[in-house]
C-alpha cells in the first residue's frame, strides 16, 4: 500500500488531471499512478496504468473507511464471516461494474471504459477480490487505522486509438468507480440479505465441524436439490424439475445449527432452529449403486463440491463434506514423479521396481494409482472414486480374468483388495459409485441405491447377496504399506520461472494453467471450481520453492498452509508483498496445490524411506 503521505487530495485534483492528460499517448495514464483520497471516506488506488488500451485492464483499488463502510460488528466479528462478507461483496460490487461498464465503454479502443471484478461461482472462497479489515476494537470510527473494506477492480482506462480521452477518464474514475465503490457499504435495506448471506455459510461450516466427532465423512441435508442445470453448468436444476433430496431413516441424523451471534434465528432459506436432518455418510467404505441415469453420479460429484461452502438457492447450501475429500480418476497421458505405487503395482515387466515410479505417460490404471497414492501423502483421508472415470483394471479383476491371466503376469493389485486396509490401517474412508461390479460388496459397509434420484440403505440387502452370490476371486494381500516412502521436491525444478526470469502464471480455466513456460492440464482436479485457485495454486507452487527448501511434501503443504492463514491470498505474488495485491486469486486447498506440483512434467522428487509418523495426519 502507498504510504499516507503520497496520497492526493480531493476528487478535483484527479479531475483536473485527468483533463491534463486528454489528447496525450496513452503511456502517460502513469501520472495518475498512486493513491487519490476522494469524498465519503473512499480512496482510490491506481497501482498500475496499463501501457496500451489493449493490454490487460489496469489494476484499481477502491478502499472504503470502515467508519463510511458502516458494517455492524457482528458481520466482521469471525475470520469465516469476513471471507463470506467478502465474497458477498465482490458479487455486488460486480453487479454495480457490469451496469456502470455499459455507460462508461459507450465508445473507446480496447478496453476503454470497462471495469471488472472476480465475482466467483456458486462456491464461497476466500478470495483477494475483495478484503475486509475490520476496525479494532477501541478505535475511532473513521479514524486512518480504523479498517476498511476494499475491492480489487481491473479498468479500462479510457482511450481513441493510443490517445487519452480525458474526460471520459475523469468520468470513470471520479464518477462510475465512486458509485461502484457505494456497492462496499452497509445499507440498512440489505441488511437482512446480507445476515442471511453469512448465516448461510456459517452453517455450512458448522455442519462439516461436526462430521469427524459423529464419525461421519458426508451430510446431506433433507431437502436439498443436487442436480445441475445441465452438464456445463454448475447453476441448480429449477426446483420444480428436481427431485429434492430424502435421507433413508436408516441413514438419517440431525447436527446443530450454530448459535445466530446477531445474525438472525433459523437455518439457511428455512424455520429449523438448533438442529438440521439429513443424511449422514458413516466413516469407512461406501458404494453408491443403481442403474444409469438414476442419479449416483450427482451424488458422488455433490459430495465432492460440498468441501466448500455454496450460495443461498444454490441447493446444496446445507450439505458438508470434510474438507479432506479428494476425488481420484484416471489420467492417461500424466507425468508421474518418483511416487511409491507398490501397493497396487508389485513390479513391472524386466523386474523394474515400483518403489519411486517415474514416467512421461502414464497409462490409466498407473495414473490412478499414483494419484491415490499423492492424494494420501497430501493428508486426505476420504477418497472419492466414480467407475466412469477410473481405470477398470485397477478397479477390479474379476474370477474369470484371474484364471486367464495367472497372478504372476499381472503386476495390479486392484483397489478391491486394498479399500478395506486403507480404512482399517490407516483411517481412510472411500465413496464409490459402482454400477457394474458386485465384488465390492463385501468390503463395503455402506451401500446407498439410487433410484429415481431416490436413496435408499441396501447395506443389508447387498451383504446379503454378496453371501448367496460369492465372487470367487483370489483376494490379494500383503504389500499394502502406503507411507514407506517420503517424496521431497527439488525446489529449482519448481520454480516457474518464464523466458523473462520472473514467476509466470497464466490461468484461463480451472483446468488449464500456464506455469512458467510448460503448459499443465488441471482437468481431473474437480476441487478446482474457479480459474482464481488455479492461478493461487501456481503462485503457492512458485513461494514454495522460494521459501520452503529441502522438506518433505507434506511438510511443504503444512507451509503454504500456515503461511496462507497468517499472510492471506495478497502475500503469495510479488505485486501483493509490495502493497499493489492483485484481485484475481481464490484460495485453493492443499490438495490441489500437491496436484499441481505432482503434474509439473518439468518437476522431480527424491524418494528416500519415510521417517517414523510424529503425529495424525492434518
Amino acid at each position: 500500500m502507498p504510504a499516507a503521505d503520497a496520497l492526493r487530495g480531493g476528487g478535483r485534483a484527479l479531475a483536473e488531471r485527468c483533463r491534463r492528460l486528454d489528447g496525450r499517448g496513452y503511456p502517460a495514464y502513469r501520472d495518475l499512478e498512486g493513491g487519490w483520497a476522494l469524498a465519503g471516506g473512499l480512496t482510490l488506488f491506481l497501482d498500475r496504468a496499463a501501457r496500451d488500451p489493449f493490454a490487460p485492464p489496469s489494476p484499481v483499488r477502491l478502499r472504503l473507511a470502515a467508519g463510511a463502510a458502516g458494517y455492524p460488528p457482528e458481520f466482521t466479528r469471525t475470520r469465516l464471516r469476513r471471507v463470506a462478507l467478502a465474497d458477498g461483496l465482490a458479487r455486488r460490487v460486480g453487479d454495480a461494474a457490469a451496469s456502470r461498464s455499459g455507460a462508461t465503454a459507450r465508445s473507446g479502443s480496447g478496453n476503454s471504459g470497462q471495469i471488472r471484478i472476480d465475482t466467483g461461482g456458486q462456491q464461497v472462497l476466500e478470495r483477494s477480490a475483495v478484503r475486509v479489515e475490520p476496525a479494532p476494537s477501541g478505535t475511532p470510527s473513521g479514524a486512518p487505522a480504523g479498517g476498511w473494506v476494499e475491492a480489487r477492480v481491473e479498468v479500462g482506462l479510457p482511450a481513441a486509438g493510443r490517445r487519452i480521452l480525458g474526460a471520459r477518464a475523469e468520468e470513470l474514475l471520479t464518477g462510475a468507480l465512486p458509485e461502484v465503490a457505494a456497492a462496499l457499504a452497509y445499507s440498512g435495506d440489505r441488511h437482512d440479505e446480507t445476515a442471511s448471506f453469512l448465516r448461510v455459510v456459517e452453517v455450512q461450516e458448522h455442519l462439516r465441524g461436526q462430521l469427524r466427532a459423529r464419525g461421519l465423512v458426508a451430510f446431506v441435508a433433507d431437502g436439498a436439490v443436487l442436480p445441475r442445470l445441465h452438464g456445463a453448468s454448475d447453476l441448480p436444476l429449477p426446483a420444480a424439475e428436481a427431485v429434492p433430496f430424502e435421507s433413508p431413516p436408516s441413514l438419517r441424523v440431525r447436527l446443530s445449527l450454530p448459535e445466530p451471534g446477531g445474525l438472525g434465528a433459523g437455518g439457511p432459506e428455512s424455520g429449523e432452529v438448533g438442529e438440521i436432518s439429513g443424511m449422514g455418510i458413516p466413516e469407512g467404505v461406501t458404494l453408491i449403486v443403481g442403474g444409469g441415469y438414476h442419479g449416483k453420479s450427482t451424488l458422488l460429484q455433490a459430495l465432492a463440491a460440498a468441501v466448500f461452502p455454496h450460495l443461498p438457492g444454490d441447493g446444496r447450501e446445507r450439505s458438508a463434506t470434510r474438507s479432506d475429500a479428494v476425488t481420484i480418476r484416471a489420467e492417461e497421458g500424466r507425468p508421474v514423479r518418483a511416487v511409491d505405487v507398490r501397493p497396487f503395482l508389485r513390479g513391472l515387466p524386466g523386474g523394474r521396481s515400483t518403489e519411486a515410479f517415474t514416467t512421461e505417460n502414464a497409462s490409466g490404471s498407473t495414473s490412478q494409482a499414483a494419484s491415490l497414492v499423492e492424494a494420501l501423502e497430501a493428508g486426505s483421508r476420504l477418497l472419492l472414486l466414480d467407475e466412469d472415470t477410473s481405470a477398470t483394471n485397477l478397479m477390479i479383476r474379476d474370477a474369470r480374468m484371474q484364471a486367464l491371466v495367472a497372478r504372476e503376469a499381472e503386476p495390479i493389485v486392484p483397489l478391491v483388495d486394498r479399500v478395506r486396509h486403507l480404512h482399517e490401517a490407516h483411517g481412510v474412508s472411500a465413496v464409490l459409485v459402482m454400477g457394474g461390479s458386485g465384488d465390492y460388496f463385501e468390503a463395503a459397509d455402506t451401500v446407498l441405491r439410487m433410484e429415481d434420484w431416490r436413496a435408499a440403505d441396501a447395506t443389508t440387502e447387498a451383504h446379503a447377496v454378496a453371501r448367496s452370490l460369492p465372487h470367487r476371486r483370489q483376494v490379494e494381500t500383503g504389500g499394502a504399506d502406503f507411507f514407506a516412502r517420503e517424496r521431497r521436491p527439488v525446489s529449482e525444478r519448481f520454480a516457474g520461472v518464464g523466458r523473462r526470469g520472473r514467476t509466470r502464471v497464466k490461468v484461463d480455466s480451472p483446468a488449464r494453467l500456464r506455469y512458467g513456460e510448460e503448459e499443465v492440464d488441471l482437468a481431473a482436479l474437480t476441487a478446482l471450481f474457479d480459474p482464481g485457485q488455479t492461478r493461487a495454486a501456481g503462485y503457492a507452487a512458485a513461494l514454495a520453492a522460494e521459501r520452503f527448501r529441502d522438506r518433505p511434501l507434506p511438510e511443504v503443504l503444512d507451509a503454504l498452509e500456515d503461511f496462507l492463514d497468517r499472510e492471506g491470498l495478497d502475500a503469495l505474488t510479488a505485486e501483493g508483498r509490495a502493497g499493489r495485491p492483485p484481485g484475481r486469486l481464490a484460495r485453493p486447498r492443499r490438495y490441489e496445490i500437491a496436484a499441481l506440483l505432482n503434474r509439473l512434467r518439468g518437476g522431480v522428487f527424491e524418494s528416500r524411506p519415510a521417517a517414523p509418523p510424529s503425529g495424525p495426519p492434518r
